[in-house]
């Protein structure tokens, strides 16, 4: 379970959501909401290839190993089409996981206002 999670989390925690009347194609719509993370060969190992979550999106059934050369060419055309591409380190996308986390489970916190919580500045 733990592993899973940290190999899913960074690669959507924290990404936009599209809404479902957006007319967004779905070249564009799986670039946007997916993140691929950096790293080099561990990653890759690390991840088990799920570190090329764009492209993996865009190719489910491309075999793992070819998803890094196909990321050189979907980046380019991401450049040339203006689509914003998503990468970063690993380190990175949980930092942005847990703000993300935090922001969405703040907002729907009990009102009751904790006293230790507030003597560390957190409301």
């Amino acid at each position: 379970g733990v592993y899973m999670g940290a190999s899913f989390a960074p690669n959507h925690k924290g990404m936009p959501v599209i809404a479902a009347s957006a007319k967004l194609d779905f070249f564009s719509k799986q670039v946007r909401t997916s993140r691929n993370i950096r790293g080099g060969w561990w990653a890759t190992w690390l991840m088990g290839g799920l570190n090329y979550q764009i492209e993996h999106h865009l190719f489910p059934s491309m075999p793992r190993p070819h998803l890094a050369r196909a990321r050189i060419i979907v980046q380019d055309y991401c450049t040339r089409h203006a689509v914003p591409y998503t990468e970063t380190s690993l380190i990175e996308s949980y930092r942005i996981v847990i703000r993300y986390l935090n922001r969405v489970g703040l907002g729907a916190r009990d009102p009751f206002d904790c006293p230790i919580a507030a003597q560390f500045g957190r409301r």
